[in-house]
């Protein structure tokens, strides 16, 4: 079996124990989490700020021209180069509309004022999030300067005024942000899916996180080091409740909670 086949066998494997093991909002017994699942993780209604994203969305996916993708790796200095059709990254890379569309509705009803996102892509979860929030600060950074350059052409499109796009490496960019921040209200962590970096993500937050913060951490189950990654982060003293949606975990900090872990199916 080849490492790619391997890799695909264990992440189908680990997306079945979850749903077996993962309960709805009725196996919770903390009301923080009942009423997060019930009012927002499970609200699947129609929201008329998804319309302008979701065409924003299929024009990406007839967008034939060709863009080089960087690719920096886990900090590396060896830019990975290769061409690629936008199509094909809007296909492949996007979030898909359920999942961008979960993380609207935690920044909505979080409403932070400011948030940051590590892992730009091609902008449409950076367009949901300044739609959940037009009066939040958004910083976001992506590591590839034409596919940042797409990203700006889709917030110019739909007249998003509240973000601020940074291209340049996560390791030299994230902590910078971290550092001129008073405090992190939000953070949505979409970028290089290796365990060290993850952590290392992580920590870089923990000074400036408060109780009413949020982190979340995409693709927990991508690979044996990221599921180690969330391990290590569920176990640390300042985390108090962490949801783990299989797609992407939830990290809370709220002071006087009894420590807790879920798993909700999503």
């Amino acid at each position: 079996m080849s490492i790619f086949a391997a890799m695909v066998f264990n992440f189908i494997s680990d997306y079945l124990k979850h749903r077996l093991t993962a309960k709805s909002r009725h196996g919770t017994h903390s009301p923080f989490v009942y009423k997060l699942t019930d009012e927002v993780i499970y609200d699947f209604k129609y929201k008329n700020d998804y319309k302008s994203i979701e065409e924003q969305r299929k024009k990406l996916f007839n967008d034939d021209s060709v863009i080089t993708v960087t690719d920096l790796g886990a900090g590396s200095q060896l830019n990975k180069n290769r061409t690629k059709r936008v199509s094909q990254i809007a296909k492949n890379a996007l979030k898909k509309p359920g999942l961008a569309q979960l993380i609207y509705r935690l920044a909505k009803e979080n409403q932070p004022k400011s948030i940051v996102e590590l892992g730009t892509c091609l902008g449409i979860t950076t367009a949901y999030l300044s739609k959940a929030c037009p009066e939040a600060k958004i910083i976001t950074i992506e590591g590839c300067p034409e596919t940042a350059k797409v990203a700006a052409r889709n917030f110019e499109d739909l007249g998003l005024k509240n973000i601020e796009l940074q291209v340049g490496n996560f390791d030299v960019l994230f902590p910078k942000v971290v550092d001129q921040a008073g405090q992190l209200d939000f953070v949505y962590i979409d970028g290089n899916h290796r365990k060290e970096a993850t952590l290392d993500y992580f920590k870089w937050c923990l000074p400036k996180v408060h109780e009413g913060s949020l982190l979340i951490f995409d693709d927990i189950y991508w690979s044996e080091g990221m599921k180690e990654a969330w391990e290590e982060i569920k176990a640390h003293p300042e985390v108090t409740v962490t949801i783990d949606l299989f797609w992407i975990g939830l990290v809370y900090f709220r002071k006087g909670q009894v420590k807790e872990h879920f798993k909700i199916k999503y």
